[in-house]
């Protein structure tokens, strides 16, 4: 283990510390008290929905997994158009974040209740077992993603240490690593839009049959869509999410570690090493900042939204702050070359992620204007909550997205000294710079996500004390719970889609790598800017676009780009109508119940819960299928038909179109549940009163705009360019 450093073995530390202090705080919760007979008994039936239906969704994915991996298999050993641990590193990829899902998930399954029942001793015990439970989470993803990156970087190491120089073992490393990459997105993309399908069918049937028309409280017992809602709420938000947020932590550092061993090639080996395990040490350092900010999370009793907004800020960052310093003393010690730009890189990822955790905080908030405008616009009924709604998510949208193209500039000319020349090395450590900044933005990651997986905790710990009838003041303290979730949610998905857009930008120049490489691979050669026959691998950035005509006058470009934006809306309206169709057949029964169960809304009858935790199992297994396959065969038929340039173009559109309307979406969603909030506690007629129910209207529209099609738009954007560098083979092939 002679080409492995010392230092390297801080990350396999730091992701060993993060399991470690996640089973700390899982321990500690499962500790506390989780209330009355009947909190137990909502609980149980809760915690069995989750688990038959995560059960039945693997089992789904697995079959998608074993077909995905015979194929890369025979690519692989079959025809040599891959390399041959691609169908090992796709199928762990898959493996971890599925695992990642399942961990937080079961975390707040048992965490729910408990802090319902925290919440009867007072506000901050509340807070703290949701906070600490979704830290969980936050700390059971960094950890199995360093795990994982650690231990391939490895067995890797040790098999080609002697078989290539370094340069060429650390480029054939990364791009192979990067492959785990796709299991990852194809395991998280199916727990995105399952969960997210499952979530909304049960809780647009609960609000529309429930609040609309029985006139019912949200989480009332009486409704037999409730049990199914909060199952919804651990299967879409916190499994579904962990995944999610897995493979977008894992596909920045090794889209980064790949920059680093192709832009550095030229120096040294020892220079070009350091560069590939920067962005992991980084990220590792992260563990531990991340830890300190979460001890820092406390508040007070009769607490308001901008206290308990004050009082996560202060854990993320700080947390942030001293990630930005440490990052400075990282690539100073490590002596990295221009160490002081490429940290300058980390802070704009960092800035960029603040900045878009703030924009979104502001128009998803109640405590600001724009949320405060869609509750005002309930006066004249569902129809303008809508539109206020959709307008509001719409101007949102230019916050984030110069905050990110700036951040795309900056980054990349820190990295390269402010070089325009647009040469070939300018342009390799610019996008290392690129790169880097996106592992800046989720290297604390740790404590962001449990500022995101709190959210659905906390929205089950309501649930719980409304049908265990725990009391007013217990529900108040709850709902203020509940309320702070929407907006932490909504923040960590606008923070999840920022890194998106810039990791995705990363995985494109990884894109143009894997092509190289799979050129050589097949023997095909490459023609520099002077016309000059080359070997593949030593080809630049210019030489390579100059090769296959990358340029906007070439209509396979335009043709990939416009059927990139396609795909985006494409899934969208997929996956809505996934939710519209799911939901229909929650409210027809939900009205059936009612109309047939003797007793139920006087409180003698028992509704079947269990009916309807079914349909909405059902449905999501049947609808997630097509849309998630989709991510998988666009990049493939494009490639076939239009070769790397369409790719590239399909990539560059998909990003663009996949990255705005998904702020739009989630925004608008969150900025819709946030305006129902804000009439429930007491504004413009309160609940029950026709402002109310336009609200209501207007939440069950953003269901599934913030918690299905939104945030699966940012595993798209990265599947498809992950399914693109894996079968960079057989585009090659085509040719």
């Amino acid at each position: 283990m002679e080409h492995i450093p010392q230092v390297f073995w801080l990350i396999p530390i730091a992701s060993v510390c993060a399991l470690g202090m996640a089973w700390y705080f899982f321990k500690s919760m499962m500790r506390s008290e989780e209330g009355t007979p009947r909190m137990i008994e909502i609980a149980e039936y809760v915690r069995r929905g989750a688990m038959a239906y995560l059960k039945q969704q693997y089992k789904v994915v697995l079959i998608v997994f074993v077909v995905l991996a015979i194929v890369f298999a025979i690519m692989a050993y079959g025809f040599n158009a891959q390399n041959e641990w691609v169908p090992f590193a796709f199928l762990t990829g898959g493996f971890f974040s599925g695992l990642a899902g399942f961990f937080g998930m079961k975390t707040a399954t048992y965490a729910s209740a408990r802090t319902a029942n925290a919440a009867r001793n007072g506000l901050n015990d509340g807070l703290k077992i949701a906070f600490r439970s979704g830290a969980v989470m936050g700390l059971v993803v960094v950890g199995l993603g360093l795990l994982d990156i650690a231990i391939w970087f490895i067995v890797l190491t040790w098999f080609y240490a002697d078989k290539m120089t370094t340069s060429e073992m650390l480029i054939t490393i990364t791009t192979t690593m990067l492959t785990f990459g796709m299991g990852a997105s194809t395991q998280a993309l199916f727990a995105r839009v399952g969960g997210g399908i499952y979530t909304k069918a049960a809780d647009v049937g609960a609000d529309l049959v429930g609040k609309v028309e029985a006139n019912i409280p949200e989480d009332d017992p009486r409704n037999p869509a409730t049990i199914a809602d909060n199952v919804g709420d651990n299967v879409g938000d916190v499994a579904g999410m962990g995944a999610d947020l897995y493979e977008s932590y894992c596909g920045s550092i090794l889209s980064t570690a790949a920059l680093g061993a192709t832009a550095f090639a030229a120096s040294s080996g020892d220079m070009q090493l350091k560069a590939v395990i920067a962005p992991m040490l980084i990220a590792a350092v992260g563990v531990f900042l991340s830890l300190f900010g979460i001890f820092l999370v406390r508040t007070k009793e009769g607490a308001t939204m901008k206290d308990l907004l004050h009082a996560l800020g202060l854990g993320t960052n700080t947390a942030a702050v001293l990630i930005a310093a440490a990052s400075f003393l990282i690539l100073y010690l490590l002596g990295l070359e221009n160490w002081l730009g490429v940290s300058f890189s980390v802070i704009t990822g960092l800035a960029a992620g603040v900045i878009i955790g703030q924009a979104t905080e502001y128009y998803t908030s109640q405590s600001y204007m724009p949320t405060k405008a869609i509750s005002e616009a309930s006066h004249t009924g569902a129809a303008t909550v809508i539109i206020k709604g959709i307008g509001t998510g719409m101007i949102s949208t230019c916050v984030p997205v110069l905050s990110i193209s700036v951040a795309i500039m900056l980054s990349y000319l820190c990295a390269n000294g402010f070089d325009m020349s647009m040469s070939a090395l300018s342009i390799q450590h610019g996008l290392y710079g690129i790169g880097i900044a996106a592992v800046g933005m989720l290297s604390t990651l740790g404590i962001t996500l449990a500022t995101d997986a709190y959210g659905p905790i906390a929205d089950n710990a309501g649930g719980n004390a409304e049908m265990s009838e725990l009391g007013a003041e217990v529900r108040h303290r709850t709902d203020a719970l509940d309320a702070l979730g929407n907006t932490t949610a909504a923040t960590g998905k606008g923070f999840a889609i920022g890194s998106a857009a810039l990791t995705a930008l990363a995985l494109l120049a990884s894109y143009i790598e894997e092509i190289k490489i799979a050129m050589a691979r097949v023997g095909t050669q490459m023609t520099n800017v002077a016309g000059e026959t080359i070997d593949a691998t030593k080809a630049t950035i210019p030489d390579f676009m100059n090769f296959f005509q990358v340029n906007l006058m070439n209509p396979k470009v335009l043709v990939g780009a416009f059927i990139g934006a396609m795909a985006a809306f494409l899934f969208c309206g997929l996956t809505m109508g996934a939710v519209g169709r799911a939901a229909g057949k929650m409210v027809a029964e939900v009205r059936r119940q009612f109309r047939e169960i003797k007793g139920i809304l006087e409180g003698t009858g028992t509704p079947d819960y269990g009916r309807c935790v079914e349909i909405s199992t059902q449905s999501a297994q049947h609808e997630m299928i097509i849309p998630s396959l989709l991510a998988i065969i666009i990049p493939v038929i494009v490639g076939l038909l239009l070769g790397v340039a369409g790719v590239l173009g399909l990539l560059v559109g998909g990003l663009a179109a996949g990255f705005t309307l998904a702020v739009f979406m989630s925004n608008a969603g969150g900025a819709w549940d946030n305006a129902k909030k804000y009439v429930e506690e007491g504004n413009f007629g309160g609940k029950g009163s026709d402002a109310h129910k336009a609200t209501v209207v207007g939440d069950t529209v953003g269901d599934p705009f913030k918690d299905t099609s939104g945030p699966s738009l940012n595993i798209l954007i990265k599947l498809m360019s992950m399914v693109s560098i894996v079968m960079a083979g057989l585009t090659v092939a085509c040719l």
